[in-house]
């Protein structure tokens, strides 16, 4: 009886051969085969996925490409890998990279599900004395208030609650935040120069849970991010996970 790992990896095989060699890097294309076998459904959350051998032997590839797809793949969330046992299909539950800062939009569509947002509000407002000092405006200075939810397949994922600078956002009330992430128009108004993050795990309010659909009990993740361009501090949000639904990742070599 074939195993059916390999019976896996000779389709992979003959799917990684319809692609032209020069498209992506080979290590890419490795990814992508994967990431689709995933979000077809046709390798379900936990399936055990071909070895890296197996892989090595299936597609012709070196060792060092099949680990650096696999890596990778695990670090975007699409697998898991157990030492010593091999990479399973992750759960689904949404999850960002600790280093770095980026687009929940991007994450949740790079996992090949459905995004969307619900905009509670955006408006300008004088500035508590916190927020106006980690800004540089001053307690009573004016500052963009938003309040967005992100969903996951209608699920809801994060709730958004930032503050922006209004002289390094001009247009940001006039914005839909349906269409594109505040982080999105920020980028692009506000280049992104450094950012940093504090993450502690918290009980939300009782209007948190309503809005994020989560039982009072349940613990939250709370990412406190502030973003710079260039010098300047250009915003300050408060993103609150539900403890269930997501996480952080983050991977280091000791080399």
């Amino acid at each position: 009886m074939v195993n059916g790992l390999v019976v896996e990896a000779a389709e992979l095989a003959r799917l990684y051969g319809q692609r032209a060699p020069g498209s992506a890097p080979a290590y890419q294309r490795v990814k992508d085969l994967v990431a689709e076998q995933v979000t077809a459904g046709h390798w379900a959350e936990d399936d055990a996925l071909p070895s890296e051998s197996q892989f090595v032997e299936a597609l012709g590839l070196s060792r060092m490409t099949i680990n650096r797809a696999l890596r990778e793949l695990a670090t975007e969330g699409v697998i898991r890998r157990v030492m010593g046992v091999g990479s399973f299909v992750a759960p689904r539950k949404g999850s960002s990279a600790l280093a770095g800062v980026h687009n929940i939009a991007d994450e949740v569509r790079r996992r090949g599900h459905h995004y969307r947002a619900r905009v509670l509000s955006v408006r300008e407002e004088r500035a508590d004395p916190k927020a106006g000092a980690q800004l540089g405006l001053g307690a009573g200075g004016a500052v963009f208030h938003s309040r967005v939810v992100h969903y996951e397949d209608d699920v809801a994922i994060q709730l958004e609650d930032r503050y922006v600078n209004p002289a390094f956002a001009p247009g940001y009330l006039e914005q839909d935040f349906t269409l594109q992430t505040p982080f999105a128009f920020l980028s692009k108004v506000a280049p992104l120069g450094k950012g940093e993050h504090i993450v502690e795990a918290v009980l939300a309010s009782a209007e948190e849970c309503a809005i994020l659909g989560v039982a009072p009990s349940e613990p939250c993740l709370l990412i406190q991010r502030r973003t710079w361009s260039r010098d300047a501090l250009v915003s300050v949000a408060r993103l609150l996970h539900p403890g269930s639904r997501y996480r952080l990742e983050g991977a280091f070599d000791t080399h």
